[in-house]
């Protein structure tokens, strides 16, 4: 018997990348066109259609149904599973997962709320798959990835203000007065939802602000998984920002960071160019 982990494609993670992982996609639509994240529109893709196209798009949450299959696979050959889904106060995913285990209940299949997204959720994923490489059981992976999940910490700073006007999340008025001023938020995600920690005048500003937020946070556990992401076509910008701030990595060159790209789920709400770093805080 062995164990699988199953998250959602809002993690920015491919099955690709561990023989146990299974991404479930949430769905991304363009007006009527609607497409699997992660399937048949890539990152790439999806940012050339968010540049392209007038509409914003909509992600949409994985099914009760998607995941009634995938538990149905996993019992077929015997194995055990662990599903970690994006956080419950951001999307419906985690209580499709929950619908479904409860339609076919079991000891073997557990589902986990990362109360994160994207990156967040992606290091705790890694996390679970390091504990399958260990041989730990899915009920052993389970609780220990509740047991950490408080320890994780997401923090980026958006190069624009644009998307966060056309989604309604700030008036125009206010982000036309941001833009003129060149004011870069400094966002994070703290108790299941995105907040904003502050705002700083130039690129500049916001990386010196995002790298006291880390320090705040008490710096990195580099045992523990780390991920680095960007918005956009480009990873300029975080490859700025990885220069600047290498006091942070403790001796990690750019090479040997984990750099990845950031999905549909938090592209469509901060555009392009916007970059962010995950990791544990120290243990107690």
């Amino acid at each position: 018997m062995s164990v699988r982990i199953i998250t959602d494609s809002a993690s920015d993670m491919s099955p690709a990348e561990h023989p146990a992982l299974a991404v479930l996609p949430l769905s991304v639509t363009f007006g009527t066109d609607v497409y699997m994240d992660g399937v048949d529109i890539d990152h790439q893709r999806f940012y050339e259609m968010l540049v392209e196209r007038d509409e914003l798009p909509k992600t949409g949450q994985v099914n009760p149904y998607a995941f009634s299959q995938a538990i149905a696979e996993v019992r077929e050959t015997g194995d055990e599973a662990v599903i970690i889904t994006v956080g419950a106060k951001l999307s419906g995913t985690n209580q499709s997962a929950r619908t479904a285990l409860a339609e076919a209940p079991g000891g073997d299949v557990y589902v986990v709320d990362s109360n994160n997204v994207t990156l967040g959720e992606r290091i705790l994923v890694e996390y679970a798959l390091r504990l399958v490489d260990e041989g730990r059981s899915a009920a052993q992976i389970a609780a220990a990835v509740e047991a950490v999940r408080d320890r994780v910490v997401v923090i980026g700073l958006l190069e624009t203000l644009e998307y966060l006007v056309r989604g309604g999340r700030l008036s125009a008025a206010a982000g036309a007065v941001g833009t003129l001023l060149n004011v870069k938020p400094v966002v994070a995600v703290e108790d299941g939802l995105i907040v904003q920690l502050g705002k700083a005048r130039g690129s500049k500003n916001g990386r010196n602000l995002l790298n006291q937020k880390v320090e705040k946070a008490g710096g990195i556990d580099f045992s523990m998984p780390l991920a680095l992401g960007y918005t956009g076509l480009s990873d300029a910008v975080l490859k700025k920002y990885i220069e600047d701030s290498a006091a942070l990595w403790a001796g990690h060159t750019e090479g040997e960071l984990p750099v990845h790209t950031i999905g549909a789920t938090i592209g469509t709400h901060v555009g392009p160019g916007a970059v962010a770093v995950a990791f544990f805080q120290p243990a107690n």
